[in-house]
This record gives C-alpha cells, structure tokens and sequence, in this order.
C-alpha cells in the first residue's frame, strides 16, 4: 500500500487557520500552533458574545423605553402592559429608536395607550 503524504490538505488546513488570524499581533499571526490556539479561543468568544449582544441590546432597548416612558409619567412596566392590552404589536427596539429619534410620535403612543 501506498504511503500516506498529506501535502495538500495539511497546508490547507493550515492556511485557513492563518487566514483567520489575519491582524493578530506578533507570532499570532504568523505562527501556525499559536495561531490555531489564537484562533480557537476567538471563536468561543464570538459564539458567547453573539449569544450576550441579543441580551444586551434587549437591556438597552428597555432602559431608553423607560427613561422616555418616566418622562411622560409612566412606567415601564406599565407602559408595555397597556401596549399588550391595547394589542399595540411594536417590539422594543422599534419602541426605543421611535423615542429616540421621533419624541413627539411616541408620546402620541402613550397618550394612546392611557386613554
């Protein structure tokens, strides 16, 4: 039988790890092992970090609803119940960017939601 030589596919595995640790610094980008382990750690942290960014967007959303909502005398929670009881179907993040960038609009919103 043959012998075995993975010529090809090891350089390409290698490649492609190093084309991922394009922009590391030192031997990180250079350096297969340290590259591959650079590389791996990064992936973690990008699949935990997709998972948090939902999380934390959804905080931030809440907070701006809020702080507009307490400036027209109103809860938060308050507020969003009276949108689900009204069968009002704007999400958060729609909610926020309206009190952010169109304040008149919104506090038509809840004035709406109170009536």
């Amino acid at each position: 039988m043959a012998r075995v030589k993975r010529g090809t596919k090891a350089r390409q595995r290698r490649k492609k790890v190093l084309k991922l640790a394009e922009g590391y610094y030192g031997g990180r980008h250079r350096l297969f092992r340290t590259a591959k382990e650079a590389v791996d750690r990064a992936l973690v942290y990008a699949y935990k970090h997709r998972k948090t960014r939902k999380r934390e967007f959804r905080q931030l959303w809440q907070i701006r609803i809020g702080a507009a909502v307490q400036e027209l005398g109103l809860s938060y929670n308050h507020f969003m119940h009276a949108l689900k009881k009204k069968e009002i179907g704007l999400n958060r993040k729609m909610l926020a960017e309206l009190a952010a960038t169109q304040p008149k609009d919104f506090a038509e919103l809840v004035a709406m939601t109170q009536k």
